[in-house]
């Protein structure tokens, strides 16, 4: 009976972590094709537009760099439910602040408590560690990864089609969303982690420099961070680079890449939400994670090459196993800690994708900017992906000497 009302309780849990992941990504969604607008409205051009807008969005990568280990560690002290909580509650109230900001300057104070908020990724990783057994961990991050990815798929969707009546009036649905998954988790959502468990707050674990050398010393994974780094910035710079490439390339317009994007995050959310475990079962997570990078090199060549639209489509849907690669990494990086130090690795693990939040964007838009001038058919229109083919080669190169070596085998086994 009371290992029933456990199971109970661990699956009510799972749920709320799940649901939490989707509101939040679904109303960062619901605000993407909207923010820049809102932007525009407090600026006299487009050069000025662009400017506070990549000011914006670096504040708000640099924030979450900051606050995930912080709040990461600060849930490894004080539990993942007042944490989370608090994390969600501040969501709501920044949205709303969003939504009635009537400068440039608000906009930007609000960006960085947004930023701060947004962190709460890290406690619910460290959270759903806390209730998943170490075999089952790829299985749950890829649960996770899938959230995220339906929450993109609709959030821009619904978040335009919500402008085209009130500019603001996304802001406030993101707003509602978050107060009722904080009065939802309010009364249903328990405590995963046990006091004995805690650790106490220090200054080297909120440090997010700390935190990182904190990932690099964990015993048989360290190396597997610049895999997990390497890997991310070039997920980002795709992201951040999708709409420009097409559009010089392709002549895609704002619709085309709607669609793009929503098969984009289907696909993704299919093979982690539904696939991951059989996926992983069949290959192991070491072997999925090699098949998935080598996948992703591939796809990002093929994306640099291609001269008809038609084809990212085919492209996308060849490149299955990559979507299912980073939650395996995750669950591996996970078991290289106990329960006092999830919050804290959690949260770095996220630090290192804010950084990438924060540069990726950069690097990305300086080099498309050198060659969107050219002819649709020239190879070099494609340097974007490439530098993302090398990222990504470097991470698979990385990742293979890594499993190579004997002690990985006795730190971190493949799933059977």
């Amino acid at each position: 009976m009371l290992q029933q009302l456990f199971t109970k309780n661990r699956q009510a849990s799972q749920a709320f972590i799940l649901i939490t992941v989707f509101l939040d990504t679904l109303g960062l969604g619901l605000i993407i094709p909207v923010l820049p607008a809102l932007v525009g409205q407090f600026t006299q051009n487009p050069d000025e537009q662009a400017r506070w807008f990549g000011l914006l969005s670096a504040m708000y990568g640099i924030m979450q760099f900051f606050c995930m280990p912080m709040l990461g560690a600060l849930s490894d002290r004080f539990g993942r439910r007042p944490v989370l909580l608090l994390s969600i509650f501040g969501l709501a109230c920044s949205l709303l602040v969003h939504a009635t900001a009537t400068s440039l300057l608000a906009l930007l104070l609000i960006r960085i408590v947004s930023g701060g908020t947004a962190a709460s990724l890290s406690v619910a990783n460290a959270y759903m560690a806390d209730i998943t057994a170490p075999e089952q961990r790829g299985k749950a991050f890829g649960l996770l990864g899938a959230a995220l990815g339906v929450g993109f798929i609709f959030g821009p969707v619904l978040g335009g089609l919500l402008a085209a009546h009130d500019l603001r009036l996304p802001f406030f649905v993101a707003a509602g969303m978050a107060i009722l998954n904080f009065c939802y988790g309010w009364f249903v959502l328990p405590e995963s982690l046990p006091k004995a468990q805690r650790s106490p707050v220090t200054f080297k674990r909120i440090n997010p420099f700390a935190a990182l050398l904190h990932l690099g010393k964990l015993q048989g994974v360290g190396g597997l961070i610049f895999v997990y780094a390497l890997a991310m910035f070039a997920q980002f710079t795709l992201q951040t680079t999708w709409v420009l490439y097409t559009q010089f390339r392709f002549g895609w317009t704002p619709t085309d890449n709607g669609i793009a994007l929503f098969v984009f995050g289907l696909i993704g959310a299919v093979v982690q939400g539904g696939l991951q475990s059989r996926l992983l079962k069949r290959f192991g997570e070491e072997k999925l994670v090699i098949l998935g990078f080598s996948s992703a090199t591939l796809a990002y060549l093929a994306y640099g090459s291609i001269t008809e639209g038609w084809m990212m489509y085919v492209i996308i849907l060849a490149n299955l196993l990559s979507f299912a690669a980073g939650p395996a990494l995750q669950a591996i990086v996970s078991k290289a800690v106990g329960p006092t130090e999830q919050g804290v690795t959690q949260g770095s693990l996220n630090a290192i994708s804010s950084l990438a939040i924060v540069f990726a964007p950069l690097l990305g838009t300086a080099i498309l900017a050198k060659v969107g001038h050219l002819p649709h058919t020239d190879w070099r229109m494609g340097t974007t992906f490439y530098v993302c083919a090398v990222l990504q080669g470097l991470a698979l190169l990385l990742a293979w000497r890594h499993f190579r070596q004997p002690t990985s085998k006795s730190i971190h086994t493949a799933t059977p």
